[in-house]
């Protein structure tokens, strides 16, 4: 089996300042995430691990929630909310839950696609380029439902497929990325841990650790590779980091107490994170 695999995954503002808290956290602490052999980037984690696989250091990521850089202007109105429960709690079924959640998503009255590209290079700033080594960024095909997987091969540009990663369905629009219309790649898993299938040892930092709907959890995720042999550690927020993330995941107030919950958290961690990384 190969060696390790870095996986990071969606929430929001709120849940991507949390993110980088455990990023800053981890680092600080001696542990090495810039050597993972591969890093999955789902939403939030598209945004965060391309800039990190693109050698922003953790601690810049960092410092910039605390200082309130970074801002994403996500108003989330309770229609939309509604909205978006009522496709992906509409069926039990996984497949018809997110086919429902596309159909929504392409027939929600929502800004220009050019607000998702618009924010989310405001977010990556100087990065520009698929960085030399493995990144894989997932996005929903707002057709069919199904997960799909961008890297420096698939001939996007580094930006449209975080835009398509990040296009949050029914808030923002899906996003047209090579002829297809994309959504959020959390839509049916927030994570997508599936993708580290293979990888020896796999950190992955999941801020919402359930996508809404019939869709497996992170957790269960994380034991399906357990039980193919990788060893596995998987961060989610911890009571102390809900309780600072509060409901509103979109929530720009929150970010920098979020953080520094993150990064107590990570703290607190490193210890057993070192041992299944640099074991």
């Amino acid at each position: 089996m190969p060696g390790t695999a870095l996986v990071l995954g969606g929430g929001g503002p709120v849940g991507g300042a949390w993110l980088t808290g455990v990023l800053a956290g981890l680092t600080e602490a001696g542990i090495d995430l810039a050597s993972a052999d591969v890093v999955i980037g789902t939403s939030a984690g598209a945004v965060f691990g391309s800039r990190l696989r693109s050698g922003v250091p953790a601690a810049n990521l960092y410092e910039r929630q605390l200082s309130g850089a970074d801002a994403v202007r996500l108003p989330v109105t309770a229609r939309q909310t509604a909205s978006f429960l009522w496709a992906a709690l509409g069926s039990r079924d996984p497949q018809r839950s997110i086919e429902r959640l596309a159909r929504a998503a392409l027939r929600a009255r929502t800004g220009p696609e050019s607000d998702v590209f618009g924010t989310i290079g405001a977010l990556l700033g100087d990065v520009h380029d698929w960085p030399e080594r493995e990144l894989r960024i997932t996005a929903v095909d707002a057709r069919t439902g199904r997960l799909e997987v961008f890297d420096s091969r698939s001939g996007v540009t580094l930006l449209e497929a975080v835009a398509a990663s990040c296009a949050v369905p029914i808030v923002w629009p899906p996003v047209t990325v090579a002829g297809r219309r994309w959504m959020d790649g959390g839509s049916r898993s927030t994570a997508n841990l599936q993708l580290a299938r293979g990888y020896r040892r796999v950190l992955a930092v999941v801020p919402i650790p359930q996508a809404v709907g019939p869709h497996p959890s992170a957790a269960q995720q994380a034991a399906e590779l357990s039980d193919d042999g990788a060893r596995v550690i998987l961060l989610s927020p911890d009571r102390a980091a809900r309780r600072k993330m509060g409901r509103n995941m979109a929530d720009d107030t929150r970010r920098p107490a979020v953080a520094r919950a993150g990064h107590a958290q990570a703290s607190a961690l490193a210890p057993s994170v070192a041992d299944v990384w640099q074991g």
